[in-house]
């Protein structure tokens, strides 16, 4: 596979942002790290791999952004206001910086958007947030309610950044025409919030599928038999 490396200064980040990219055309699929990864974690850890098929034939391009987990959610070291706000300048990255560069790479305008565990719920927080972008959304092993990161803190931020609490308010018509898959399996640890998301989901009439296979651990092989298979429905 074509692979290419891409640095550039993120005036939303105020900091420079790294990103592998896969394949020399097709579709844009946006392949979000796991907790705290890095943009070269898919390769490392065989995800990329699994899609070689749909790369080398054109068919996707694969775009793995770097993370600033470690400087938004998982940095105790700050209040947790300015923990959710370094994530507010990351979205901010994606919507003004990320997308638009990629999006026209089909007709339609719009990116596909993946990610594993931590990755999961980056790529349903920006979905749901900007449904108009994305056409699927593709979580493998997500969990999706980062209250557990505020230490009992709440604002707009928080609220506008968690799937469970702003989506059931929310009546964009392109959520009913995304392509939606909740990847999880019987002895994932994220099982539950995977099915709490669907039940969302459920109760607004926006088709998906929950996809929950047999008895399999929270960990790259489950995802590296996912991921193709998630691929082949663009």
């Amino acid at each position: 596979m074509k692979e290419t490396y891409h640095k550039w200064y993120s005036q939303s980040l105020n900091r420079e942002i790294e990103m592998l990219i896969y394949g020399h055309q097709g579709y844009p699929v946006i392949l979000f790290p796991s907790s705290q990864g890095r943009y070269y974690e898919g390769k490392d850890f065989g995800l990329v791999q699994t899609a070689h098929w749909y790369v080398e034939r054109g068919f996707i391009q694969i775009f793995c952004p770097d993370s600033v987990d470690a400087l938004s959610w998982y940095n105790k070291g700050i209040h947790p206001a300015d923990r959710v706000r370094n994530h507010v300048w990351y979205d901010q990255m994606l919507l003004h910086e990320l997308v638009p560069s990629i999006r026209w790479n089909t007709a339609g305008g719009k990116v596909a958007v993946a990610g594993a565990s931590f990755g999961g719920y980056h790529a349903a927080n920006f979905a749901f947030k900007h449904p108009e972008l994305v056409s699927h959304m593709f979580s493998m092993s997500g969990a999706f309610d980062i209250k557990m990161f505020m230490d009992g803190y709440y604002d707009d931020n928080v609220y506008f950044n968690n799937p469970v609490d702003f989506l059931p308010g929310s009546n964009h018509p392109a959520l009913w025409q995304m392509n939606i898959v909740l990847g999880t399996s019987e002895w994932d640890i994220c099982l539950d919030a995977n099915k709490h998301l669907s039940h969302l989901l459920n109760q607004k009439g926006i088709n998906h599928w929950l996809d929950i296979r047999g008895w399999k651990e929270h960990d790259w092989p489950l995802w590296q038999e996912m991921f193709p298979h998630y691929l082949s429905l663009i």
